[in-house]
């Protein structure tokens, strides 16, 4: 009876001292869910839901995206964060919501520190376009426009750098624009296509087809990378704006909590998926993006350091803080 007590005992010692990660081996077991911090339609929609589907087909479990766009990308992080850590909900984000938004909110709705970073994923080349209707080729030209119209051409765009620039040439070329906000690209494209706004600033892929179909003018590349799709388009240092380019980009993070295990697995797979040649070349280099997998550390480092920038950035500007 001692005997049969006394390997009881152990038994239970050895069931409560079992490591988390012989559960995250195990990983997945049932559905995932992504959440999104921009709206359906978008490039970071399109690219999540098209990873989701690889996600399917290796580990066998369905991936649900789940759209939470609006508040300037903080209603996503803030779901994100809120989450379950038990690696069933990741969420691909938008590292402006992380990077600027901490300076321009005196208070955020979430926690600086309730996500984090599992890997970059890719970064955007940011195209200024406009409305075929302006008549316009140069960002000279627009600007000129927008003299002669003044507080009559609107503009939309997610990236504070973007609106740092637009800012800047308000103050220095005497430009005359209004901002108005949005949730995200497919928002932008539709805005412009409607007549809403006149010019926008989003990722090339969303405006692609409408560009080739006469729609939308390619204006300046805001990234200063020349686009392979537009070779002809100047960088925004070629039109002779000195300022801050864009580096958006889009990472996958996790709610605080989730184990390194789960992580792991995660980056590993997701990186497989992104350098597999032919989803490459479909989901990325046709869309214009730019893959960018990272360790977690290195994407961590990453925002800490885009972070420290983006406050100069807000400062120069003199963006409105809320």
């Amino acid at each position: 009876m001692r005997h049969l007590f006394t390997f009881s005992l152990a038994a239970c010692l050895g069931a409560s001292v079992l490591p988390p990660p012989a559960q995250a081996q195990d990983f997945p077991t049932r559905p995932i869910r992504i959440i999104a911090n921009q709206s359906p339609g978008g490039i970071s929609d399109i690219f999540i839901r098209a990873v989701g589907e690889e996600l399917h087909k290796r580990w066998g479990q369905p991936v649900v995206v789940e759209n939470r766009p609006g508040g300037r990308e903080n209603i996503g992080v803030r779901a994100c964060q809120d989450s379950k850590p038990d690696g069933y909900t990741v969420c691909i984000l938008y590292s402006d919501a992380l990077v600027y938004n901490p300076h321009l909110f005196k208070k955020l709705p979430f926690d600086i520190n309730g996500v984090q970073p599992m890997t970059n994923l890719f970064y955007i080349l940011q195209t200024m376009v406009v409305s075929a209707d302006l008549k316009v080729k140069t960002l000279d030209e627009l600007v000129a426009l927008s003299k002669a119209k003044p507080g009559t051409l609107n503009y939309t765009t997610p990236v504070y750098a973007a609106v740092a620039m637009m800012t800047r040439l308000e103050k220095e070329k005497g430009a005359d624009w209004v901002r108005v906000p949005f949730k995200g690209g497919g928002d932008a494209v539709t805005s412009i296509l409607s007549g809403t706004t006149q010019i926008t600033i989003v990722g090339e892929g969303n405006l692609t087809s409408h560009i080739r179909a006469g729609k939308m003018t390619p204006v300046a590349m805001v990234n200063n990378i020349r686009s392979q799709n537009f070779p002809d388009v100047p960088t925004l240092a070629e039109s002779g704006y000195d300022g801050p380019p864009s580096k958006a980009s889009f990472g996958l993070f996790a709610p605080k909590g989730v184990s390194r295990t789960i992580i792991d697995k995660y980056v590993a797979e997701v990186g497989k998926i992104i350098n597999d040649p032919d989803f490459a070349a479909k989901n990325l280099k046709a869309r214009s993006l730019v893959p960018a997998i990272s360790t977690p550390e290195a994407y961590a480092k990453e925002l800490e350091k885009d972070r420290a920038e983006a406050a100069q950035v807000v400062k120069n500007a003199g963006l409105e803080v809320q």
